[in-house]
């Protein structure tokens, strides 16, 4: 058991996991649309916004819409997915990834890790195997870029291609990160990025749709807009949804996007004084770049730090941190239970190695704000080394 000696002294603020970052550049940013008249979802900051996403994400066109939940599930729709299709997706991910291949009509299978957390490609190309041999028609597979690591989208596409298979790359958590001088959301046939307010970049709630392919670009935009057809009236041939990201927010998300660097500056020197702290101890270490370290071509985004525990050897459990943190004023969770674990999820196919589960049940993701400064990470650290050390 770990002793309540760790609790924070009274009055003490609490650490957040991952709070949004604003400055008077947000202020100004927000104020100018406002004064602008510019206040229904779409205008000129909007504009601006997605033609800024898409040149720092190696894309022709992005689509900014109201939640990455709502681009993953327009991207299934532009790719022809509906009722009867099968959708292979990452079982390690939020919940969000799987909801939205049940949104068309669609059922997930779901395939296992490798051990940098993300979409194994080998059991990926077993799981496509299968589902073929067995006359399935897989209509897409989606891999997760888990805590802003790109995941092997060369070996994925490698893999997908030959059965002619797209993929939606839900990169929602990577925006900043690469992977062989890539950004994150340049893979795939379409990518996903999330704004929601605990990402690298927020505006509040939001998130966009990345692609190459002007069509799906169109085909995304109109169904956004409730599938109204351009003449004077209100006509709709099919049904749309009311997904649009609105021209204040596409304010709000410039100015972060001008302020990317310093995010990831800030959530990378938090990585390392994790790192240095609490990287020697028995039983701990830093579920971090999977590649070996930093480089100039592959880097994470540092969007969580989360720490890999061994009861064993470390004398504590996940959890038991966990809780000393919370009792100090301190927010730490669990890293995602896979989906094959949720019960909304409760027989759904899955292509299982227990990586995963061995992740959820001894990784714990740390305060990694680019908010926070030196001294909060400190005092994060002060309260683990004690627990660890009891």
């Amino acid at each position: 058991m770990v002793p309540h000696t760790c609790a924070a002294p009274v009055g003490e603020s609490r650490i957040y996991l991952s709070s949004p970052d604003m400055s008077t550049l947000e202020e100004r940013s927000v104020l100018r649309a406002v004064r602008s008249g510019w206040i229904a979802p779409l205008g000129p900051e909007l504009d601006a916004f997605e033609a800024e996403l898409a040149v720092l994400s190696g894309r022709k066109y992005a689509v900014g819409l109201s939640s990455g939940t709502a681009a993953l599930h327009l991207g299934l729709l532009a790719l022809g997915v509906g009722e009867g299709d099968v959708v292979v997706v990452s079982t390690l991910t939020f919940a969000a990834t799987a909801n939205a291949v049940v949104y068309t009509g669609a059922r997930p299978v779901f395939v296992d890790s490798d051990a940098s957390g993300n979409m194994d490609p080998d059991l990926l190309e077993t799981a496509l195997a299968t589902l073929t041999d067995e006359g399935q028609r897989v209509a897409a597979v989606v891999p997760v870029d888990l805590m802003g690591k790109v995941a092997d989208h060369a070996r994925i596409r490698e893999i997908t291609a030959r059965r002619g298979i797209p993929v939606l790359s839900d990169a929602a958590e990577a925006f900043g990160a690469t992977r062989d001088g890539r950004p994150a959301a340049a893979y795939g046939d379409m990518a996903v990025l999330s704004f929601n307010g605990n990402k690298v970049v927020t505006t509040s709630g939001g998130g966009a749709l990345l692609t190459d392919d002007a069509e799906h670009a169109q085909r995304v935009r109109h169904l956004a807009t409730q599938a109204r057809v351009p003449i004077a009236y209100y006509e709709h041939t099919e049904v749309g949804y009311n997904y649009r990201l609105s021209n204040v927010l596409a304010a709000l998300g410039r100015a972060q996007l001008v302020r990317l660097p310093q995010f990831l500056a800030s959530r990378r020197a938090h990585r390392e004084q994790y790192r240095d702290r609490l990287g020697h101890q028995p039983g701990i270490s830093i579920f971090g770049e999977p590649w070996g370290g930093p480089s100039e071509d592959t880097m994470d985004n540092c969007w969580l730090t989360t720490l890999l525990v061994d009861q064993e050897a470390a004398g504590v459990t996940s959890e038991d941190l966990r809780l000393a943190l919370d009792r100090a004023n301190i927010e730490a969770r669990p890293m995602w239970n896979p989906m094959h674990r949720q019960p909304a999820y409760k027989g759904e196919r899955a292509f299982i190695t227990g990586v995963s589960d061995w992740l959820f049940a001894s990784g714990l993701s740390l305060p990694s704000g680019s908010a926070l400064d030196a001294s909060d990470i400190d005092r994060v650290c002060t309260v683990l080394l004690r627990s660890i050390r009891a």
